[in-house]
């Protein structure tokens, strides 16, 4: 039903449009009931009972009767009453009408279409409804790529026992102390092997980038399932020192490990607080180290936690950021599974029909027309022709790409762990600038980032540093992707991605920070351009990486970051906040080559 939430400029009440279609079986049986046979004409006194009704009935008998004889005068008048009122669509944007789901139907129903017309087309001229160039590349390596994605996969559990040992240790191997440095040394030589091991086998790019995107998953969960138990351990150790305490034993304040779910203004501050505060007393410090060991809802404790089976669960469980305890579903359902599987069979097969009919052919015969320019004006037509015709197919391709991972293949996930928080995304399609974006359309990865990067980086930097850092790794992860596609590191990815925070600052300036429609339309522009720009570039960009300099590249991305550095603590000194410290700027500088 429609109800009145405001007022225009005149003051008249503005109805909500109504929620949703009346029910088809109540309105059915409300007509049947109206256009049954009337009684009698009924008296043009509206206060006069009918004929059935006895004058001594009580007046609520009378009123009924009256209120019923109105009703079927109506249904008799030859041009039924419409109400108007002050009512605004559905698309105005003072409506809080929030349901468009027929257009997510709209959207399937188009890919259909579209199916269809490309295998008609296909079929009057190969004779083939389906033109499945790509299937060499799928077939291929399939055998090698699932044996050492298994492995990988395992090699991650080596996790476990080492935190084993870091509980069990009494001085030399606990956390605080060699633990967190012989924890990511593993990690550092992890992420090296299992990232060099495609190039070094000569994968195809599609075994490559799925092998990059599960170790990338893998490394974050081991990151998170590591640090955090770390962090226990010393939590732990903590409380136990407690029984028999030293005159160096530690009165300080119990460090809450930040949430995923904390807000980002609240970490640097609580984190400041934590580390110079004291405890009340020996008593409040025991009980708070207590509480950080219990898990959210109370029924486990570290370390119940430290087995092989909470962490097989943990890694199949779709989040990334590790807690003792997850909210579950009472059951589980065979057939959502079902339903959810089927899914990503169907979007694979949708993003193969969408790269094979309308993104590969454009760029073959881009690269044809290439090679017979003469002048850089010629070039220029044929790079701006050729980003006109991949914008919609690449942002089909994007939009293939979010529901296949964020709501089948997590959602199956989630049904099969009985996973209950499924909030995988958000209304990323409202964004108003790219850091909302990052926060809304992949959560599970913006709650690692905000746990395990930008908490750590508060620790010592400013926030304006720790978000920095933040993009940076960010922008190093999705340049590894996209040079696992093109087999090419030339580094546009990852300017890509930093440029991301100048424009932001510009979208939240005052005289544009308001402007929610300016903003969300910038962004969608940047989104639909940024795809097919990046991507044209980097396969017209030479030469590939097996015939390439692999010290150009590298001296490329040294003067990519060198800009970087610049540039934050620039923005750093002019806003009033500590710049980039010295050791930082030289640690990503000294991931490169000297000049």
């Amino acid at each position: 039903m429609a109800t009145a939430t405001g007022s225009d400029a005149n003051g008249i009440p503005i109805q909500q449009p109504k929620p949703r279609n009346p029910n088809p079986q109540a309105l059915r049986a409300y007509h049947e009931d109206a256009t049954l046979a009337p009684s009698p004409t009924p008296s043009s006194d509206p206060g006069t009972p009918g004929p059935g009704t006895p004058t001594n009935a009580p007046p609520s008998v009378k009123a009924t009767s009256s209120a019923r004889k109105q009703v079927r005068a109506e249904q008799k008048r030859g041009f039924p009453r419409i109400q108007y009122a002050a009512r605004v669509s559905h698309f105005d944007p003072r409506s809080e009408y929030a349901n468009f789901r027929g257009f997510f139907v709209l959207f399937w129903i188009a890919l259909t279409i579209m199916v269809l017309t490309t295998a008609l087309r296909n079929l009057k001229e190969t004779g083939y409804p389906l033109s499945m160039r790509q299937w060499g590349l799928f077939t291929k390596n399939i055998y090698e790529m699932a044996v050492i994605d298994l492995v990988m996969v395992a090699s991650t559990g080596i996790s476990l026992p080492l935190n084993l040992m870091f509980k069990n240790s009494k001085v030399w191997l606990q956390w605080e102390r060699q633990g967190m440095a012989v924890q990511s040394i593993f990690q550092a030589f992890w992420l090296l092997l299992w990232v060099s091991w495609p190039f070094l086998r000569d994968w195809t790019w599609t075994a490559q980038v799925f092998f990059t995107l599960h170790l990338l998953v893998m490394f974050m969960k081991m990151h998170s399932y590591a640090f955090y138990n770390g962090h226990l351990a010393n939590t732990l150790h903590r409380l136990s020192a407690l029984d028999d305490p030293a005159a160096n034993t530690s009165t300080a304040a119990a460090v809450k490990y930040p949430s995923s779910q904390t807000p980002i203004a609240d970490i640097g501050d609580k984190l400041e607080e934590e580390e110079t505060a004291e405890a009340d007393s020996v008593t409040q410090l025991r009980d708070d180290l207590a509480m950080e060991l219990v898990s959210p809802f109370g029924r486990l404790t570290y370390p119940q936690n430290l087995t092989a089976a909470n962490y097989v669960d943990f890694l199949l469980c779709p989040t990334l950021c590790y807690e003792l305890e997850y909210p579950r579903t009472s059951s589980r359902s065979y057939l959502e599974i079902f339903w959810k599987t089927l899914a990503v069979v169907g979007c694979i097969f949708l993003l193969t029909i969408t790269s094979e009919e309308f993104i590969i052919p454009v760029l073959d015969e881009s690269a044809e027309r290439l090679e017979h320019q003469h002048n850089w004006q010629e070039g220029s037509l044929v790079f701006a022709e050729t980003v006109s015709r991949l914008l919609f197919p690449f942002m089909v391709a994007f939009l293939l790409v979010f529901l296949v991972i964020f709501e089948y293949l997590l959602g199956a996930f989630a049904e099969i762990t009985c996973f209950a928080d499924r909030q995988f995304y958000s209304d990323w399609w409202n964004s108003l600038d790219w850091l909302e974006f990052s926060r809304e359309w992949n959560v599970p990865v913006h709650h690692f980032f905000r746990r395990h990067v930008y908490s750590a980086s508060r620790n010592t930097m400013s926030r304006p540093v720790a978000t920095f850092i933040t993009f940076l790794v960010s922008s190093i992860a999705h340049e590894l992707v996209m040079g696992c596609i093109t087999r090419k590191f030339r580094g546009y990815g990852f300017v890509a991605m930093m440029l991301q925070m100048p424009i932001v600052l510009v979208q939240r300036s005052p005289w544009i920070r308001n402007r929610t429609i300016l903003n969300n339309v910038l962004f969608w522009c940047s989104m639909i351009l940024g795809l097919s720009m990046v991507s044209l570039i980097l396969f017209f960009s030479d030469p590939v990486w097996t015939n390439a300099d692999p010290v150009a590249d590298v001296r490329l991305v040294r003067s990519l970051v060198d800009v970087v550095v610049d540039a934050v603590r620039s923005f750093g000194s002019s806003i009033g906040h500590s710049p980039l410290p010295e050791f930082t700027a030289q640690f990503w500088r000294g991931l490169t080559i000297p000049s």
